[in-house]
């Protein structure tokens, strides 16, 4: 049996990309290892959306190549996937010799096969057209309550700075049935939160016949045991009045809301061609804090698009103040070859681009202090995660209010309850992004659903 070590890089939804190779692998006979210097296959699933995950990516390989000597490992077979294969595929076949297979964003799924053909050293980089469905063999790598669903792949819009749509190809949006499929699928092995992705959320199903919306497909999930619908990417472009009011009705769509903004200023909005302007965007929020009482929204944000001076950035940093959103992240400005914002002039320097993002950063980090704060005294409904790495002494878990891997998380000073319950905690003290509290007593904890069994053989 051949063991193999797989590393993902990137966003959620390269995880899924990663997670269907781990099915696919595990109908091989492959068996998961946790140290490369152990494994005969070695995978690296790259990200190339800026520049710094590019420099992430190529140092992975670089790591992970070492191993293809006798005297640090037994791997005989180095792979790199996703986004930094399909953008930059000759050019690594020509400077990394010590990679056997590069595959792109739409051959990934077929990688088991190629391998287990034993096929000589291949450069697969078709045109990204590719989606999986949910008879797609998938693993999910998270614990078994919590998932990613990704109920799309690829995006027509045409923002300035970002390389996707030239990465991952147009919209290709997945049936509601099929979507539906393996959402029961994740729930029978014990998912009580499924984290809904793609790279444009509101433009689901536009592609599809009868053109269902991403309100239609939240409707079905609801019928589903699912206890806990999280949405992610939702971009403001197209936001319609029945998708505010499913958010506000549905109890199984949590209140957070991941809606990227890029900026408010409406000559940078222009200049990404993001399709709005700031007074819809203001109005837009205004609408959603109205109607959905207790909304937590997450935004991201561009710092040093070319172009943007120091007004620009002014009227940031104070829309920033007004809007007070409980999570946000800022990302500097990546000067990518083959978007448009590459062609433009009014390049801001580096060391303003780093200072832009600490100051809003540091602003955004007070306001999390203060909504924390004004959490104390209050009962929520928290996913337990099991024991704290810091101590054992601790549960950690995370309210609807926190997304995995990118948001705060709430520690369990007092009680028990098994990982993927749904317990009350009492919030006793803040941080400025975690909360600490004890579970009521008063009150009675939801354990987890039993998983059935894998139709596919678990990885060790």
């Amino acid at each position: 049996m051949s063991s193999l070590y797989l590393l993902t890089l990137g966003c959620p939804k390269n995880r899924v990309d990663s997670e269907i190779m781990l099915g696919g692998f595990a109908r091989q006979g492959y068996r998961l290892v946790q140290d490369p210097a152990k494994a005969d296959v070695i995978v690296v699933n790259t990200c190339s959306f800026i520049g710094p995950a590019k420099e992430e990516s190529v140092d992975a390989i670089l790591e992970l190549g070492r191993y293809k000597d006798p005297e640090a490992g037994q791997c005989e077979t180095l792979v790199v996937a996703g986004c930094l294969a399909q953008r930059y595929g000759p050019d690594l076949q020509k400077d990394m010799p010590e990679v056997d297979h590069l595959v792109g964003t739409s051959a990934y799924a077929e990688l088991p096969d190629l391998l287990a053909a034993h096929a000589a050293p291949k450069v697969m980089l078709p045109d990204p057209d590719y989606v999986h469905d949910a008879a797609t063999p998938r693993i999910n790598s998270l614990p078994s309550y919590t998932a990613y669903l990704k109920i799309s792949e690829g995006c027509d819009n045409q923002c300035q700075f970002c390389i996707i749509p030239k990465l991952r190809g147009t919209q290709r949006s997945r049936p509601i049935a099929d979507v539906v499929r393996e959402a029961k699928d994740l729930v029978s092995r014990g998912a009580v939160e499924l984290n809904l992705v793609a790279q444009d959320l509101t433009a689901y199903g536009h592609d599809l016949p009868g053109r269902p919306r991403l309100h239609d497909l939240l409707e079905a999930l609801c019928e589903t045991d699912a206890r806990w619908l999280r949405l992610h990417y939702a971009y403001p472009r197209d936001f319609p009045d029945r998708l505010i009011d499913v958010l506000a009705r549905a109890d199984k769509v949590v209140k957070y809301l991941d809606m990227p903004l890029q900026h408010c200023s409406d000559r940078l909005l222009r200049r990404m061609r993001r399709g709005r302007d700031s007074r819809f965007l203001r109005d837009l929020l205004a609408e959603l804090r109205a109607r959905v009482p207790g909304l937590v929204m997450r935004t991201s944000l561009i710092a040093g698009l070319p172009g943007e001076t120091e007004a620009d950035f002014e009227e940031l940093r104070a829309f920033v103040a007004e809007q007070r959103f409980e999570r946000l992240g800022v990302f500097e400005y990546s000067d990518e070859e083959g978007t448009g914002a590459y062609e433009m002039d009014g390049k801001v320097p580096a060391r303003t681009i780093r200072r832009r993002r600490r100051e809003l950063m540091a602003l955004q980090r007070r306001i999390n202090r203060q909504q924390n704060r004004a959490l104390v005294g209050r009962r929520l409904e928290v996913l337990v995660e099991g024991p704290s790495p810091e101590t054992e002494h601790l549960l950690v878990g995370r309210h609807a209010g926190q997304a995995p891997e990118i948001d705060g998380q709430v520690y369990v000073n007092r009680g028990m309850a098994e990982p993927g319950s749904l317990a009350m905690v009492l919030v006793e003290q803040a941080a400025d992004y975690d909360l600490v509290g004890g579970i009521d007593d008063g009150i009675e904890v939801r354990p987890p659903p039993r998983p059935a069994s894998y139709r596919l053989p678990l990885l060790a």
